[in-house]
């Protein structure tokens, strides 16, 4: 059975976790993933996406060939459970109001999450506005917390802390102009004391550092690295730094 909530999430220790969409990386780019994991190590790799067409199952087994990092589904709808994931964040949109992500997909998926060995994270995810109409607002049909409304983001980060979820996950969306702001992160780092994931937006080292300064224990990288695998190296290096 895998620990990754406790060895990695709850480590007390800065962690970067890769994002993959089956759809937007493909099979066809494992042997870039092996070659660039050959000079870099990331701590986990996340799967998933808000619309994802591809076998998650399938894109899953081929990821075990080419690494042994965790594989961690981040998944945009229950049809996405993949059981030869090593964890899951289960995941509740709570910055919306649509019970369809609240709790409707969760019970869809429930049942044969539970049949399955994967470990479960329970996560709040709250949708920060990122500049942009992310896949996540669209795909959802909610509306994002805007930048500036640090109260209702603090609020929310505790009453899913209240609701025994056991980390928050601040998004600004894939792809966003803008990251989760600075002000953001730090007001709910320090109001809540579960580990905080933070992605969206994240490009380059600069802001990989702002983010962790801010109080991120985790950020996810994605669509940057879609773009240049070279990235992720430079971004290990700086995840290494807040280890010393």
């Amino acid at each position: 059975m895998s620990c990754v909530y406790n060895d990695i999430f709850a480590s007390g220790r800065k962690r970067m976790a890769v994002l993959l969409d089956p759809d937007s990386f493909g099979t066809g780019k494992m042997q870039q993933l092996h070659d660039a994991l050959e000079t870099a190590s990331p701590d986990m790799i996340f799967v998933g996406g808000s619309l994802v067409s591809a076998s998650v199952e399938k894109f899953v087994v081929g990821l075990k060939k080419v690494t042994k990092l965790p594989v961690v589904l981040f998944p945009g709808n229950a049809s996405q459970f993949a059981p030869s994931a090593d964890a899951m964040l289960f995941l509740s949109l709570i910055s919306g109001r649509n019970p369809e992500y609240l709790i409707g997909q969760q019970v869809v998926a429930a049942p044969a999450i539970h049949a399955s060995n994967v470990e479960v994270i329970p996560t709040g995810y709250m949708l920060i506005d990122g500049g942009n109409v992310s896949s996540v607002q669209y795909m959802s049909g909610t509306l994002p917390i805007p930048a500036s409304k640090t109260d209702i983001a603090v609020a929310t980060a505790l009453a899913g802390q209240m609701l025994g979820l056991k980390s928050i996950y601040l998004e600004a969306g894939s792809g966003a102009p803008n990251p989760v702001p600075e002000h953001i992160i730090a007001a709910v780092r320090k109001a809540v004391e579960i580990p905080l994931i933070v992605g969206g937006g994240i490009r380059s080292v600069a802001a990989a550092e702002s983010a962790f300064d801010a109080g991120a224990d985790i950020i996810v990288v994605g669509n940057a690295l879609e773009k240049d695998m070279s990235l992720m190296a430079d971004l290990c290096r700086t995840v290494k730094k807040y280890r010393i």
